[in-house]
């Protein structure tokens, strides 16, 4: 039997429960041992009024009928009170039998007693029939004396077997009286024989040895009974013998036994009157030592259940103090044990989870009082307790340390990721200027691809800020047409001329999500280009759904497993805590922390008839009407607004050819922007958008390149007032021309490079 992996409130139970029933087995048995002597000493006194009283008449009555009969047999005429006597004998054998068929009897009798009583009865069943063969003389004097003697006979075995009484001394006395009444029977029986000699005259063949040897074993078995009587009793039956009665009787006895025929002179008045009184007295005595063993066996079957009474109940009371000492010792030991389990668990999956929850949100813990002292005792299992107490200060001390220590590298990334940015953006707004001064096609062509890097390096900076848990910064203040957020997403992808944009609903976001939902679908199309064949196209859909806005973002690559694929959503659902050993899906993590920011729902599906399917669910909260072009806002502030617009809807173009100058390859682009209110270099063809183009010149312009000063010189607050004012009015201006270019028609622009940048979009 395999009982290690028992409940230890199991293990207890099969502890106790052993010694417990052996206990209890030792006491129901010591229990059942001292019950039964005294349940047959109460028995006794059943047996006595129930049997002995009963029996003891019918062997009177049998043995006053049978000395008749012999009487009648040795004579020639029948005896009236022959008739008599027989109507008594029946009524006392009807009686006997009455108490025999009771249940009381039979129950307090035992199988011996049972087997005597049911001889009895057969006995007593053949009577009649005896009875006929005495009146028809079909028996002598001799087999009428065995008739009867046989009866009687049979009575006395079944007081025999009352004397099994649990005492000895008791049982001693029982069957001295039982002897007793033996001798009185012997008596009996030479009574009889000698009235069926007087009547006949003499004695028949063998009657005088038969009577010699009656009279012989009725002072034998007397002379022994009364050796086991009581001195009080052996002393009265000691009176009883020298009375009058006895003495007369035991002279003619030794008369009877000395002449072999019938004594001539015997007194056969004194006979009878003598063998009356003995019987009587004999039969008083037995009746009085009767009554006294009845009345003797009651107080000490008393007695016998006072003593199994009380052991009784000492022995229970010991198996109840056994049984409660051991449920209350398991239950303790039970109790302490769950106390530690419980506080091991509350550890491992409440406290502990909250301390570094709380740590993480930067909350102060105190390793005291999150893992307090706790007292289990002194034993084994307080020394458990205690060593778990140290274990449990131990492990939120780690936590604490771990959580400080991961924070510690958050601040790090986040230090670096701003410093960084900050680079990335300087970098940015140099390039910008440098692209405005710059008139050469083939250098700010190059410019452009710088740019496309510089715009890649500002995403990952942007990363790390989120992978330390902070915000980018990067926002708009104005709402942004959907497909300029798509187009500003593709432009910070390495693959962005593989990038299709497809039929994109008119809708807008809000200026507050802009910069996130840019960088989360640049993160999506990333994964596109990378995770597909590089001959492939990568398509960017969105529409107007009930409740929001989505946008679809298809590849043709080889898809995802089941099982990944519902593990990545799974991780695209929540905003997990990051996971340093899970660089290949740094991108997710991205997506799932921008997407959490602002409600928005990320889900990867299978696409047909390959590759996958990225929806981005952009909730109605973060979705407007798609804005108007050229829309200023109160006190100016649209103006950073719209030239960022104007950097990333540039995007929507597609390369051109370029030719190639000799000596140097050409890059294929580009488009080459110059921001409102610059004229060198610059048509201003309306395109829809109100902004001016920047196209190729015919030839070199020979002009020298303006210097670009890092750190500008110090400016007073009037001529930074001055140069604001005139930002301002040519930025108006500038509109006004693009307005008044969008209404009349124009022919179509070239295409642009994708590539292409401008410097609103990079300040963002």
């Amino acid at each position: 039997m395999n009982t290690r992996d028992w409940p230890i409130r199991a293990k207890l139970t099969a502890l106790v429960i052993g010694p417990v029933t052996g206990l209890l087995a030792l006491w129901i048995f010591a229990t059942t041992l001292t019950f039964g002597p005294a349940l047959d000493l109460l028995a006794a006194r059943t047996l006595l009024y129930d049997l002995g009283r009963p029996g003891e008449s019918v062997v009177a009555e049998l043995q006053r009928e049978r000395r008749l009969s012999v009487v009648q047999l040795a004579g020639d005429t029948a005896l009236p009170v022959l008739a008599e006597q027989r109507a008594r004998t029946d009524r006392a054998i009807a009686e006997l039998r009455r108490r025999v068929n009771g249940e009381k009897l039979r129950d307090a009798a035992d199988d011996l007693l049972d087997a005597r009583l049911d001889q009895l009865v057969s006995a007593l069943d053949a009577l009649p029939a005896g009875r006929g063969f005495i009146d028809s003389r079909k028996v002598d004097r001799a087999g009428a004396v065995g008739l009867y003697s046989g009866m009687i006979g049979s009575a006395f075995q079944a007081f025999s077997g009352m004397a099994t009484l649990p005492d000895a001394q008791l049982n001693r006395e029982a069957l001295a009286l039982t002897a007793l009444g033996r001798s009185r029977e012997l008596l009996g029986q030479a009574d009889a024989l000698l009235a069926g000699a007087v009547t006949a005259g003499r004695y028949a063949e063998g009657e005088h040895e038969q009577l010699v040897r009656t009279i012989e074993n009725q002072r034998f078995l007397a002379e022994n009974a009364v050796a086991d009587l009581p001195p009080a009793e052996r002393a009265e039956y000691q009176r009883l013998t020298e009375g009058d009665g006895f003495v007369r009787l035991r002279a003619l006895q030794d008369t009877l036994v000395r002449a072999r025929d019938l004594p001539a002179g015997l007194d056969v008045r004194a006979w009878e009157a003598g063998y009356a009184a003995v019987s009587q007295g004999l039969r008083d005595f037995e009746l009085r030592g009767a009554d006294t063993l009845a009345e003797r066996s009651v107080p000490m079957a008393v007695r016998i259940l006072v003593r199994l009474a009380a052991a009784g109940v000492l022995g229970l009371l010991a198996i109840v103090a056994c049984v409660l000492v051991a449920l209350r010792v398991g239950r303790s030991l039970d109790r302490r044990l769950t106390g530690v389990r419980t506080a091991a668990l509350e550890m491992a999956e409440h406290r502990l989870p909250d301390v570094v929850a709380r740590l993480r949100r930067g909350e102060e813990v105190d390793v005291a009082r999150e893992a307090p002292e706790l007292d289990h005792g002194g034993d084994e299992i307080g020394q458990v307790g205690r060593a778990f107490n140290e274990v449990r200060r131990t492990a939120v001390q780690a936590a604490v340390d771990e959580v400080t220590l991961r924070r510690g590298l958050n601040e790090v990334f986040l230090n670096i990721a701003r410093r960084s940015q900050g680079l990335v953006h300087r970098q940015l707004a140099l390039l910008d200027r440098l692209e405005r001064r710059t008139e050469d096609p083939d250098e700010l062509a190059g410019l452009f691809q710088v740019d496309h890097l510089a715009t890649r390096l500002r995403r990952h900076a942007e990363d790390l800020v989120i992978l330390a848990g902070a915000a980018p910064g990067r926002g708009w203040r104005n709402p942004v047409a959907a497909v300029d957020v798509v187009r500003g997403a593709i432009s910070e992808v390495e693959s962005y001329d593989r990038v299709d944009v497809g039929e994109v609903q008119p809708a807008g976001v809000l200026g507050r999500a802009v910069g996130d939902v840019i960088h989360l679908l640049a993160e999506l199309i990333e994964n596109a280009t990378v995770f597909s064949p590089p001959g492939t196209r990568v398509d960017v859909t969105g529409r107007t759904v009930p409740g929001g806005y989505t946008i679809e973002i298809t590849d043709r690559g080889l898809g995802m497993s089941p099982p990944a694929l519902a593990d990545a959503n799974r991780k695209l659902s929540r905003a997990p805590e990051f996971d340093p050993t899970d660089s290949a899906r740094l991108g997710h993590f991205v997506v799932a922390r921008l997407a959490a920011r602002h409600g928005v729902r990320v889900e990867l599906r299978p696409a047909a008839p390959g590759g996958i399917t990225a929806v981005v669910f952009v909730p109605s909260d973060l979705v407007t009407d798609e804005p108007a072009l050229g829309t200023t806002a109160p006190d100016g502030a649209a103006g950073l607004d719209d030239r960022r617009r104007a950097k990333v809807t540039r995007l929507a173009t597609v390369p051109r050819t370029r030719a190639a100058r000799p000596g140097r390859e050409r890059p294929e682009s580009a488009v080459l922007p110059l921001p409102a209110g610059r004229t060198s270099g610059v048509e201003t063809p309306a395109d829809g958008d109100g902004l001016p183009r920047r196209v190729r010149r015919r030839g070199p312009v020979a002009r020298p390149r303006p210097v670009v000063v890092d750190n500008p010189v110090h400016r007073t607050p009037e001529e930074a007032r001055r140069a604001m004012s005139a930002l301002q009015a040519g930025t108006a201006r500038g509109r006004r021309d693009g307005a008044r270019g969008a209404a009349e028609p124009s022919p179509p622009e070239p295409p642009a490079a994708p590539d292409q940048r401008t410097a609103t979009e990079r300040d963002a």
